[in-house]
């Protein structure tokens, strides 16, 4: 039986139950992100510029606006802007990709490839701001059949995680984790079933008294259909979502509408090669505020 996908994204819908499966994963990358891309408001631009094979330059501009809730419980917008420099380094084992913004806060992550089974990532935040710079460093084995992961942190976060395909399409595992700081510890557990028919079911409950379900229904090779479901029974909160992800000729759309009553919209058009417009667009009915915004992406 192939690896299954990771835990932590077992609830996603980012990653095929069988990992090694090249028409598995075609299946599952196109409504990857259809609950959760990224949305923006204002304008941004973006430029990817290859300096060699192995070596990128990226500039991104973002003209928004900052939201701000008052003692009315009123939201206020303010304009700002930032700018963003980027690097990338990437090659047959190794990733590297750096950010550095305007403002001075510095981000990182790579990833290195030991052997096919064995990898190593990290991921790094540094901020001006006491106590808010993250740091994580994950340690990846994938067996035959299994998935296994060890997560260090600061603030002495320690984590594992292991998943195990039981059938050829269905994968159950579980993940510890414990936060030394602040001297707290979780248990969880996942499954994660695919149909033959491309439909993905998933389910995650933890003793952080959350309930995660999710599902996505392949409509088409270009339509999918997807509905999320989260319980935190500890603060009696419940929230769902339904979705949807349409692969244009040359775009993608993606919408969502929760029970919250937020409803938003994703467009991603490709003008010409290395050409590409994007629009967002979120509606809060019930706080009545609205977001809006329009960017530009040049190189691949």
């Amino acid at each position: 039986q192939p690896a299954p996908g990771w835990l932590q994204h077992l609830t996603r819908g980012t990653l095929p139950a069988l990992a090694h499966s090249s028409s598995s994963r075609h299946a599952a990358a196109a409504p990857a992100a259809s609950m959760r891309p990224d949305h923006f408001e204002g304008f941004r631009f973006d430029m990817t510029k290859p300096v060699s094979p192995k070596f990128m330059l990226s500039h991104s501009l973002s003209m928004v606006n900052d939201e701000h809730l008052t003692q009315g419980n009123q939201i206020v917008k303010t304009p700002s802007s930032q700018y963003e420099l980027g690097a990338n380094v990437i090659d047959s084992r190794l990733l590297l990709i750096g950010r550095v913004d305007s403002q001075g806060a510095l981000s990182a992550r790579g990833k290195y490839d030991f052997t096919d089974r064995l990898s190593a990532k990290f991921q790094a935040q540094l901020v001006g701001e006491p106590d808010m710079s993250q740091t994580m460093f994950d340690f990846d084995y994938r067996g035959g059949d299994f998935q296994t992961q060890l997560k260090v942190g600061n603030n002495s976060f320690y984590g594992w995680n292991y998943i195990q395909s039981v059938t050829p399409r269905t994968a159950l595992g579980g993940e510890i984790f414990w936060l030394g700081q602040q001297r707290k510890s979780g248990v969880g557990l996942a499954g994660r079933h695919e149909s033959p028919a491309g439909h993905v079911a998933t389910c995650q409950v933890a003793t952080t008294r959350l309930l995660s379900m999710s599902y996505w229904h392949k409509v088409s090779d270009k339509v999918y259909l997807s509905a999320d479901f989260m319980w935190n029974w500890g603060q009696r909160e419940a929230q769902a979502a339904l979705g949807y992800d349409y692969m244009l000729n040359t775009g993608r759309v993606r919408g969502k509408i929760d029970s919250s009553g937020i409803m938003s919209m994703f467009l991603e058009e490709r003008f010409t090669q290395g050409l590409n417009l994007v629009l967002s667009a979120v509606v809060d009915h019930s706080k009545n505020n609205h977001k809006f915004g329009m960017g530009l992406t040049v190189g691949e």
